[in-house]
C-alpha cells in the first residue's frame, strides 16, 4: 500500500512546455519589427537635403548618411545623422554633424579649393612667361622687338604685333616682307606648343572709308587670316587657329591718347590657357603683381 501510494505521488510530464518558447520567440519577433518599423520612419525631402549638404561640406565626395531621420524634426544633436565619406574607405565620423560643423567643412573647403587655385594660376603665369622670353629673344635677334608687346589676360598670354607700315599696308591685308618676318620670329615657339592660339584682327578709330574692303570688320578679319596662313603655311597645325576680326570695337588705348591711332591698329595671337575659368581669371591679377 505503502508503494502504490508512492507511486500516485510522482509528478506526471508537462508536454506543453514549448508553448512558452514559442510565445517568447514571438514576442520578440514583434518587438523586432516595431524596432524596424520606427527605424523606417524618414522624410525622404529633408534626407535628400541632408546628403547634398554633407556631400559639399566634404568637397563633392559620395556621402553616406545613416542613423535616423525624424519627420517631426527634433533640435536633439544626439539624433543627428553620422556620414561616411567613401573616399577615405567608408569610415563613419563617430560624432553627429550640426550645422554649424557643415558651414565649417564648407568654408574650409572652399578655402582649399581657392589656395589650389591661386597655386595653378601662379604656374601658368610661370610657364607664360617662359613663353614670352622665347619669343622675345628670337625677335631681339632679328631686330623686331619693338614690333611686338606683350600681356597676360584672363585668356592667356597676348602677343600684340603693332600693324605699323612695315606689317601691313595702308587698307591691305597682305604681310609686307618685314611683317612676315616678326611672324615668322613667333613660329618657332608657337609650333611646338600644345595651346590653342586665336589671332585677332584690329582697327585704330580713324573713321578712314576703305577701298578694297566693305568696312573695318572685313579688314581686321583679312589681315588676322594672313597671319593664321602664314603660319600654317611655317607648320603650325591649322586646327589650333582661328581668326577673328573686331575693327576698332576693342581699343587699347582710348581715343583721346596719342598712342590710340598706333597701338589700337594691331593683331593679337593669343596662346590660350587651358586652365579653367577659375583659374584663368587670376591670371591678369598675379601677372600684374609679379
Amino acid at each position: 500500500m505503502s508503494g502504490k501510494k508512492k507511486g500516485h505521488d510522482e509528478e506526471h510530464e508537462n508536454h506543453e512546455r514549448w508553448l512558452l518558447t514559442y510565445s517568447d520567440m514571438i514576442t520578440l519577433l514583434m518587438v523586432l519589427f516595431i524596432v524596424m518599423f520606427a527605424m523606417s520612419t524618414v522624410d525622404a525631402q529633408k534626407f535628400d537635403q541632408l546628403k547634398q549638404s554633407l556631400a559639399g561640406a566634404f568637397g563633392g565626395s559620395e556621402i553616406v548618411v545613416v542613423g535616423e531621420i525624424s519627420s517631426k524634426g527634433t533640435n536633439d544633436e544626439s539624433l543627428l545623422p553620422s556620414a561616411v565619406d567613401l573616399s577615405t574607405g567608408g569610415v563613419a565620423n563617430d560624432k553627429p554633424i550640426s550645422e554649424d560643423q557643415a558651414a565649417a567643412a564648407v568654408r574650409e573647403a572652399d578655402r582649399a579649393k581657392a589656395s589650389q587655385d591661386e597655386q595653378k594660376a601662379r604656374d601658368e603665369v610661370d610657364s607664360l612667361r617662359g613663353i614670352q622670353q622665347r619669343m622675345t629673344e628670337e625677335l631681339t635677334k632679328q631686330g623686331l622687338a619693338d614690333q611686338v608687346a606683350f600681356s597676360i589676360d584672363d585668356r592667356g598670354l597676348v602677343v600684340t604685333v603693332i600693324t605699323s607700315s612695315i606689317v601691313f599696308g595702308g587698307d591691305s591685308a597682305v604681310l609686307l616682307p618685314d611683317g612676315r618676318r616678326v611672324v615668322m620670329a613667333l613660329e618657332p615657339t608657337l609650333v611646338d606648343l600644345p595651346n590653342k592660339l586665336e589671332i585677332g584682327g584690329h582697327t585704330n578709330q580713324l573713321n578712314v572709308p576703305t577701298v578694297n574692303y566693305p568696312s573695318a570688320w572685313e579688314l581686321s578679319t583679312a589681315r588676322a587670316s594672313s597671319v593664321v596662313r602664314v603660319l600654317a603655311e611655317a607648320g603650325v597645325s591649322p586646327s589650333r587657329m582661328t581668326a577673328t576680326g573686331h575693327a576698332d570695337q576693342k581699343p587699347l588705348y582710348p581715343p583721346s591718347d596719342p598712342l590710340a591711332v598706333t597701338r589700337n591698329r594691331r593683331v593679337e595671337i593669343v596662346v590660350m590657357s587651358g586652365q579653367s575659368p577659375e583659374v584663368r581669371s587670376l591670371l591678369p591679377v598675379i601677372a600684374t603683381h609679379e
